[in-house]
């Protein structure tokens, strides 16, 4: 008797993918089914936003990169440099000039058991899609709604891993309620960050006010950016500490921040209106005052970039 035919799944659409050493087809690209990140989340991740075919905040995430795979004790794939030069050849193999870089990087294959293995091979993982810049600026221009969901994440959100089913549960109870993103309450009432954001207020006075860092928020690297660029202006209103969600509710403005992004401004909490319900001037001219710093910071990675005579590795 033959067997039954295989159907093909639907993948994503892409053209390029990075896995591992090679660059392959999107549709055929794999990992081994014992890898641990496939298994356990053992990984970890970042996400570079590229405009105008550069790469956004490269420094910053990098770092982070480094920091997270420290903390799991997992080895970096390569060094820096030729990290640099396989991202920039991504973009350039998926013809991407606005769109987003995704990098994974697993603990590698190995017999399914719990406990991390003393040694191991890392697996480097990479993908390029395009986004829809005037989707990102009208929501820029119209505003975005929230609503809160219980922070049910584990203890280590500082660690960027894989791990993201908590997030992903609150993301889609934002969707289901018609709202762009959820706000996650911890159990003191306090705001911890969005599910895919950093999560920011502009108080009554004008004091800009978000989260300190500690275990249990992402150090976001947009989030850094903005607090860097408005140093740079001499603004120093800002207090880097928990909110409540009485205190969002009655915000003077409210926003995001985020690789996909950038600034985006919140209209309305749970149904509630922010403000004047409107994009509020001080998250706009924070929105400006981000993009200029990291235009300038890209343009400047990209001048080094070029003059690294470092060949990708294919």
């Amino acid at each position: 008797m033959s067997a039954a035919p295989v159907h093909a799944r639907p993948v994503p659409g892409g053209r390029i993918a990075y896995v591992d050493g090679r660059y392959v087809p999107h549709a055929a690209a794999s990992v081994h089914v014992e890898d641990r990140g496939l298994q356990f989340a053992d990984s970890i991740y970042e996400v570079c936003a590229v405009l105008d075919g550069r790469l956004m905040d490269e420094e910053g995430h990098l770092d982070r990169l480094e920091r997270s795979l420290a903390a799991l004790a997992i080895n970096m794939p390569m060094g820096r440099q030729p990290l640099r030069a396989v991202m920039r050849e991504t973009i350039r193999r998926n013809r991407l000039k606005n769109g987003m870089l995704y990098l994974q990087v697993t603990r590698g294959s190995h017999k399914r058991d719990h406990p991390m293995p003393a040694a191991h091979r890392s697996t480097l993982i990479m993908t390029a899609r395009p986004i829809n810049i005037a989707a990102v600026e009208k929501r820029r221009l119209d505003g975005i709604a929230v609503v809160t969901a219980p922070d049910i994440r584990w203890g280590r959100c500082d660690i960027k891993t894989t791990g993201l089913l908590a997030n992903v549960m609150a993301k889609t109870h934002a969707r289901k309620a018609g709202a762009f993103e959820a706000w996650l309450i911890d159990g003191h009432g306090f705001v911890t960050e969005g599910a895919s954001t950093n999560a920011w207020i502009v108080t009554e006075e004008g004091v800009l006010v978000t989260r300190h860092l500690s275990p249990n928020i992402l150090a976001g690297v947009t989030r850094l950016g903005v607090l860097n660029a408005l140093a740079l202006e001499g603004f120093n209103a800002i207090e880097e500490r928990a909110f409540t969600l009485e205190e969002a509710y009655a915000a003077r403005e409210a926003f995001v921040t985020s690789a996909s992004g950038g600034v985006l401004p919140v209209i309305s909490i749970d149904g509630r209106r922010v403000g004047e319900g409107a994009p509020g001037a001080a998250t706009r001219r924070i929105h400006r005052l981000y993009a200029e710093f990291a235009r300038a910071a890209a343009e400047s990675s990209a001048v080094c970039a070029s003059q690294l005579q470092q060949r990708p590795i294919l």
